[in-house]
């Protein structure tokens, strides 16, 4: 699944905790512009978790996927990076990363238990961080007289539309972000109320986070 003019990531850092047959796993999942960001986030955890048995990862870099990478850090080949990336990738995420930290218990997982313990904690941790839409958007000002403020924020409040500032002065200046795919509507909407917009200016394509998607996989 795609999202046209925009891709799935994580609304925030997420972090889960569980013990799996004494083995303690620690996921932690963050939003990244960068893989220079992704891997300054890797260093971090590890950093935090420096007498762990292992921390294992994965990242995907880029709005068309384009940067994947993921380590085992010691577990058996495959059995952790890969796991964690699959995560990310059923949950078509880009621009984010995900780390587990493994205190080992004493128990052996087994290669199969040792993947479900990786791809869960890192779907726990995804789940706590949310996943947000980053589409393309537009910054919306507007200047508008007092006498025509009640009559254009009824109609802003109807428009899918993401209120940034207001500054009340001599008159309204609104500033909004707007999908880039509603900036043609709202932009003739609110021009159809021209006798109550002083000014109107439309500026800087950008990524911006919206709506919360389904829950994620794992």
């Amino acid at each position: 699944m795609s999202l046209q003019g925009g891709y799935y990531t994580l609304g925030k850092h997420g972090l889960d905790e569980q013990i799996i047959k004494k083995s303690r796993f620690i996921g932690q999942a963050m939003p990244v512009e960068t893989e220079e960001e992704a891997l300054a986030f890797i260093k971090s955890v590890k950093d935090q978790h420096k007498t762990a048995s292992h921390n294992c990862f994965a990242y995907i870099i880029g709005a068309n996927a384009g940067t994947m990478r993921y380590q085992d850090d010691g577990e058996p080949q495959g059995t952790a990076g890969i796991p964690i990336l699959e995560v990310l990738k059923k949950n078509h995420l880009v621009n984010c990363a995900a780390v587990v930290t493994r205190y080992f218990g004493g128990v052996l997982l087994g290669a199969g238990g040792l993947t479900r313990a990786y791809s869960g904690s890192a779907a726990a941790a995804v789940k706590t961080a949310g996943i947000v839409t980053a589409e393309t958007s537009l910054r919306l000002t507007a200047v508008i007289p007092y006498a025509c403020w009640e009559k254009v924020n009824y109609h802003i409040e109807k428009m899918p539309v993401c209120e940034v500032a207001k500054e009340f002065t001599d008159q309204v200046t609104l500033n909004l972000i707007v999908r880039e795919k509603d900036a043609a509507a709202i932009e003739k909407e609110l021009t159809s109320l021209t006798d109550c917009i002083a000014a109107m200016d439309l500026s800087d394509l950008f990524y911006h986070q919206w709506a919360v998607s389904p829950q994620p996989e794992e």
